[in-house]
């Protein structure tokens, strides 16, 4: 699938040392892009990553900063640039915990937390390239949005609701970017199991099998290719959309 942007073709991906991000690095690798794996942590985690692109043929780099703070992005983006080129794609997929709890018990604090992810994460790693892009007028964003957005799933809004605010900058910041051959999209996966989801209940993943209009439970590689093609020449005239990804849990 060819890609769309300039000259670097390099791609920043969020939290990308396991889960969603690292099928995501891996799939846009194998797309042609070079990678920066973003990580806050796990960094034993973020170099097999990298090295599996490496095996495969592919270029990526481990890239290690807080994407919640705003020296540590433009530092990480600056180096990014440096060791690959300047980064055209922004796949934003970093997350923090998601404790389940009862209104009762969200703090304005617990809201905030999911914002910091969802909302100032994204505006931050924008406002670091944004001022190339638009000199350049090339640059897509992808954001990795929740179902849970339509869904309203109970004991859960402090993520819903930032959930949501993602989807709205997003319709932002396509209406206010597209002029200047931007565009920003996002994608809202299902229940995709994950390395955080070990030890889930195979009954809970059977209940919501049973809701998925085809009648199975979607993988990584199933939101990865999304956003492949999201990044790619075949989306250049898609912006602003939210593309949900799972099975038909959720129908309009």
């Amino acid at each position: 699938m060819e890609i769309a942007t300039g000259r670097s073709n390099v791609a920043l991906v969020t939290g990308a040392s396991r889960g969603l991000g690292a099928s995501i690095a891996r799939a846009l690798a194998g797309a042609g892009w070079a990678v920066a794996v973003n990580y806050a942590h796990d960094e034993p985690a973020a170099r097999r990553v990298v090295e599996a692109i490496a095996g495969a043929g592919g270029r990526a780099i481990a890239a290690h900063f807080d994407v919640t703070e705003p020296v540590a992005v433009k530092s990480g983006i600056e180096r990014i640039a440096a060791l690959l080129g300047p980064v055209e794609l922004i796949v934003n997929n970093a997350t923090g915990p998601q404790p389940v709890m009862p209104i009762a018990e969200q703090s304005w604090d617990v809201h905030l937390a999911q914002l910091h992810f969802f909302v100032k994460a994204p505006l931050l790693l924008l406002q670091a390239v944004l001022t190339d892009w638009r000199a350049r007028k090339v640059g897509r964003v992808v954001n990795v949005g929740s179902e849970v957005v339509e869904l309203g799933s109970a004991e859960f809004g402090h993520y819903v609701a930032a959930k949501a605010a993602m989807v709205g900058l997003t319709r932002s910041w396509a209406n206010e970017l597209g002029n200047e051959g931007i565009t920003v999209n996002l994608v809202a996966p299902g229940w995709i199991p994950v390395e955080r989801h070990v030890g889930v209940d195979p009954a809970d993943l059977e209940g919501y099998r049973r809701l998925v209009a085809l009648g199975r439970i979607g993988s990584p590689q199933d939101i990865a290719a999304a956003v492949v093609f999201l990044s790619s020449k075949g989306a250049d005239f898609i912006t602003g959309q939210i593309i949900t990804i799972n099975g038909g849990r959720t129908l309009r």
